[in-house]
């Protein structure tokens, strides 16, 4: 059989087909030709023609009525717009159809070119779904592409039935189709409900190697996380992990080349911070598998197979049936890292500030981190048990890192300590000039005149403008901003200040701001 070679097209048809559509409504035009071509020659569709477009989309809600979700392909400008009343018809009536439009490059919408007008989002709250593919051109966009396939296919049935919309933006040439035996084998997510002791047992059971990875939760959310799998976790796990917790610095040693790599990752609650665990898991391809109360597709390391709908308690209720996993994979791991050297503080004031910080902390107090260099020195030492860790890890932002400590604290009587480099700080000072109650609050401020961040970051330019540019590089002090406040300042710029201001730091009973100088 002769295909479009275009790769978004081979993906859409595979994808089709894997989450169960057999029907589909193909409108005439140029445009969509790659895909009306390759839907009819593939063997996999049984294909009807229709050339009103309103009608169309009618006919495939009607084949869609049988339960099971139906296409119908239009190609590029006002075509896409005559299916409206079918779209509205179907979700309204929780039908399964599946909008296929093709599209132009985007660099061509609004250039007075011809059958273009913008596609993306044309039928508004009325789609369960709308995606937009890439022209997949190479690994990163053929991922994207299959994602977003993935993500609009299963919210044709997801929770209730409805309409989805894929837009297709194809450049010319159009009627390049060569040989293939059939249609690529695209990766295909499914998503499950929670899983009974016995199945999840079932699906575990052609995996040697998996691994536990709770991302940031609230506290108390697995307090008790069951530990039938070896757990990577970091602080902002809250205290959920027994296992592995220094896994960052781990795969930053020579060592790390020689662990058995994982085959299995299964993920709760929300973001990992470590860059080098996440590259590591994409560049070793290890199947990925999600715990979501709402279903959503979060395909962090390319590998997504699997979307539990249901809350990590329910996951890990059936997973505590399944058995302990130990082995040689799990020995290699816990070993390697309890060979890890203690972090090097001698010449770095403000990790040996995070660890006379984090060093102190009591059971019922919480430690409230920026982002940037914060929450990374913050990993490299062991919290206290009890110990509640916040950070902003949402979208990571440095904005507004102390603002969310101080309104914490508000509602805190325990100490409630901040660990905020300087960018956070200065861009946020503003939320110590308010009438929030803070006599509980302490801050622990590491100023070393810029986003020391950036500045490991390779091709980093050594000097110039441009460098003190992208670092923010200032001459700030917190002083006069901090007691004009009134919080009690401290300052250290050496090892005897800072055990000195530490102790001060813990003994307070009033708000108090440690700045730390380098």
């Amino acid at each position: 059989m002769n295909l479009s070679d275009k790769t978004s097209i081979l993906q859409l048809a595979a994808l089709l087909h894997a989450h169960g559509v057999r029907h589909a409504v193909l409108c005439p035009g140029s445009r969509s030709a790659p895909i009306v071509h390759t839907l009819t020659e593939c063997g996999l569709f049984t294909c009807h023609r229709a050339t009103d477009e309103r009608s169309a989309a009618f006919l495939a809600l009607g084949l869609a009525l049988h339960g099971a979700p139906a296409a119908v392909v239009c190609t590029s400008g006002t075509a896409l717009l005559n299916m409206h009343p079918a779209v509205a018809e179907a979700y309204y009536q929780q039908v399964p159809l599946v909008v296929i439009s093709a599209d132009r490059p985007a660099a061509w919408i609004g250039q007075l070119d011809g059958q273009t007008l913008p596609q993306p989002g044309a039928f508004g709250p009325l789609v369960r779904c709308a995606v937009n593919l890439p022209e997949a051109a190479d690994a990163e966009s053929a991922w994207h592409c299959n994602r977003l396939v993935n993500e609009a296919l299963l919210e044709t049935r997801h929770r209730v039935c409805g309409p989805v919309h894929i837009n297709v933006p194809l450049s010319e040439p159009l009627y390049n189709f060569t040989p293939a035996a059939g249609l690529p084998q695209e990766r295909v997510i499914t998503r499950r409900s929670a899983p009974a002791p016995q199945e999840l047992a079932g699906l575990l059971q052609g995996y040697r190697r998996p691994v536990l990875l709770p991302g940031q939760l609230p506290p108390g959310a697995a307090a008790a996380l069951p530990q039938e799998l070896l757990c990577m976790a970091e602080h902002l796990a809250n205290g959920c992990c027994r296992d592995l917790c220094r896994v960052d610095e781990l795969l930053a040693t020579p060592a790390a080349e020689t662990l058995p790599v994982p085959d299995l990752v299964i993920t709760l609650g929300g973001h990992v911070v470590s860059k080098r665990l996440k590259q590591y898991l994409r560049r070793h391809r290890v199947e990925h598998w999600h715990i979501c109360p709402e279903g959503r597709v979060a395909d962090t390391f390319c590998t997504l197979t699997t979307v539990f709908e249901c809350t990590p308690a329910e996951f890990l209720r059936s997973l505590q049936s399944c058995g302990r996993r130990a082995g040689e994979f799990e020995q290699a791991w816990r070993a390697a890292e309890s060979s890890l050297r203690p972090a090097d503080t001698a010449a770095d004031l403000s990790l040996a500030a995070t660890q006379g910080l984090v060093s102190m902390l009591r059971a019922g107090e919480s430690l409230h981190l920026a982002n940037s260099s914060a929450v990374r020195y913050a990993q490299r030492f062991p919290v206290p048990p009890g110990v509640t860790v916040c950070c902003n890890r949402g979208t990571n932002g440095i904005e507004g890192s102390l603002s969310t400590a101080v309104g914490y604290a508000a509602a805190a009587s325990a100490p409630c300590y901040v660990l905020i480099g300087d960018l956070s700080f200065f861009y946020d000072m503003n939320a110590l000039w308010n009438s929030m109650p803070k006599d509980n609050l302490r801050i622990v401020l590491l100023n070393n005149g810029g986003g020391k961040i950036f500045s490991t970051l390779p091709g980093m330019p050594e000097q110039g403008e441009s460098r003190a540019a992208i670092t923010g590089t200032h001459a700030l002090s917190a002083q006069a901003w901090a007691e004009s406040c009134g919080l009690s300042y401290l300052r250290a710029a050496d090892s005897p200040t800072l055990a000195a201001a530490l102790t001060a730091l813990q003994q307070a009973t009033a708000p108090t701001l440690l700045e730390v100088v380098e």
